[in-house]
């Protein structure tokens, strides 16, 4: 089997008095959707920190396509193919879907004009709807401010903002919160394209269901460890479950 293109080894992190992972593991394929799953406090949010560049960890090791890396920023990250779809979206109501495609990432018009700063929205537009359609991201308008699209497209969009530029690897923090049945659909249709154009997706979410739906292998965090790991298509929302709240004990493998 191939190495794993992330690996996180016993990484610990303090806040003070509290410790908030306490020898963490965590892997991820190219190629596959992981989803990382814990109660509440069991460190799922640090860990990402530490693995996006948002927080560095007191000990232990990152290994990524082979080599040990460091994360000491985001960009960093991002220099490695590693984005991160946050829970609140971050995205900017105001602006159309093409202009948050592109935020921080603005194409300037070629010449003089680029010089000036003057931006190249229509090959924004373009591009930006090129990458929505191999997606399957379908928007009512990608002329309007974001802030008019649902739920569900909005989540799309950011969705599709951080696929487009990561080349490896995708951090997804509750990407279906708050949306309907509908809508929910299309993000976890959108997951399995990144997932199937060679990405890792790593999913972080409580909806159970929803997790053996869309992974290939789920990791369970508790009280800042990793106590367990399965195949989706081998285990079941009780037994993620148990996991979960230590009714069902597994070794590390």
């Amino acid at each position: 089997m191939a190495d794993p293109l992330l690996d996180a080894r016993d990484l610990v992190k303090r806040y003070g008095g509290v410790e908030a992972l306490r020898g963490a593991s965590f892997t991820a394929n190219a190629g596959e959707v992981v989803s990382l799953i814990g109660d509440n406090g069991a460190g799922k949010s640090t860990l990402v920190k530490c693995l996006s560049g948002v927080e560095q960890p007191d000990s232990g090791t990152v290994v990524f396509d082979g080599a040990e890396v460091a994360l000491p920023t985001p960009t960093a990250a991002r220099a490695l193919g590693i984005e991160t779809v946050y829970q609140d979206l971050a995205v900017a109501p105001d602006l159309d879907p093409a202009a948050n495609l592109f935020l921080g990432r603005e194409l300037r018009k070629p010449g003089l004009l680029g010089r000036l700063g003057v931006l190249d929205k229509k090959e924004m537009r373009r591009r930006a709807a090129a990458s929505f359609r191999d997606l399957g991201v379908a928007l009512q308008s990608v002329d309007v401010p974001i802030g008019a699209l649902s739920g569900g497209q909005r989540q799309s969009v950011a969705v599709a903002r951080s696929v487009v530029w990561a080349s490896r690897l995708v951090f997804m923090d509750e990407p279906t919160a708050a949306l309907g049945v509908v809508q929910r659909e299309r993000v976890l249709d959108v997951i399995r394209r990144v997932r199937d154009q060679g990405m890792a997706v790593v999913l972080i979410s409580h909806n159970m269901p929803e997790v053996l739906a869309v992974s290939d292998r789920v990791e369970v965090l508790r009280l800042g460890r990793r106590v367990a790991r399965f195949r989706a298509a081998d285990t079941t929302v009780e037994e993620l479950v148990g996991a979960m709240t230590g009714a069902l004990s597994q070794e590390d493998a």
